[in-house]
């Protein structure tokens, strides 16, 4: 795996760029754009607010049910019990990113705006941002290429934070709402691991994917769909599969204190 710094890869999307006649940049959010996973802070602080209203609680069990878990409790525990499962690997986590997302249902589409927007703050996710992933983003807007946020959090919180990250294009996993009010259902495929490319191609369209950039396992289809396929602080899952990504780059970190 090459290692690139952020001056050696711009020049490696310009050219792209001018070759393919423009395109996207693709990054996945938690682990990339960012430190630590915004949909972990969004449940989290659900949890803690405790506000998990009956018609969750219904499909909460459910899920709980179907997993061989047991079904009882309130919805917040739960909740805590699916993602105690996932942690001890008994609940996928593909299903986990999903159950998040719709965690709100019964809420109104002002309700999960304002607590996402307060998540994002709470977790001081401004002192959070990789630098080299929002210089090279930065740059690529300037040359008017399109950067887009795929991730498997939930919509809510990550238009939240690609507000504070200068994103203005996010696909991620989408709760379902009935007129004003979330459901206990989010729109399939969520953008998990093939779902990254299915969901993205939605928005794109055939628009060349000059780069995308991730930290984990479940963005390998997303890399390897991309001309510049670029691993950012990787996780050792992403680590295992670089046999699956030919020609994957490392970016090498900058200093924290450098967001310019």
């Amino acid at each position: 795996m090459e290692r690139v710094s952020v001056e050696s890869l711009i020049p490696r999307i310009e050219r792209a760029a001018s070759e393919l006649g423009g395109g996207a940049l693709a990054f996945d959010g938690d682990g990339t754009l960012w430190d630590g996973d915004i949909g972990e802070d969004f449940f989290f602080e659900l949890v803690r607010h405790g506000d998990v209203r009956p018609q969750a609680r219904a499909q909460l069990a459910a899920e709980a049910q179907a997993h061989g878990l047991e079904s009882g409790g309130a919805g917040v525990e739960l909740a805590s019990r699916l993602f105690e499962a996932y942690r001890g690997g008994l609940y996928p986590e593909r299903a986990t990113c999903e159950m998040i997302a719709w965690l709100c249902a019964g809420w109104s589409h002002g309700e999960v705006a304002r607590f996402a927007e307060a998540v994002v703050v709470t977790h001081r996710l401004a002192e959070r941002l990789h630098p080299e992933t929002h210089r090279i983003a930065r740059h690529a807007r300037s040359l008017g290429l399109r950067t887009l946020i795929v991730s498997a959090s939930p919509l809510p919180v990550v238009d939240a934070a690609a507000k504070i990250a200068g994103f203005s294009e996010t696909v991620a996993a989408a709760p379902r709402f009935d007129g004003e009010h979330m459901l206990a259902a989010v729109d399939r495929p969520i953008p998990y691991d093939e779902g990254k490319v299915s969901r993205l191609r939605e928005r794109i369209g055939t628009l060349p994917l000059l780069a995308a950039f991730g930290d984990n396992t479940f963005d390998v289809p997303m890399l390897g769909a991309a001309h510049l396929a670029v691993a950012v602080r990787p996780k050792p899952r992403l680590l295992a599969r670089v046999a699956d990504v030919p020609g994957l780059l490392l970016l090498s970190a900058d200093d924290p204190r450098r967001i310019a």
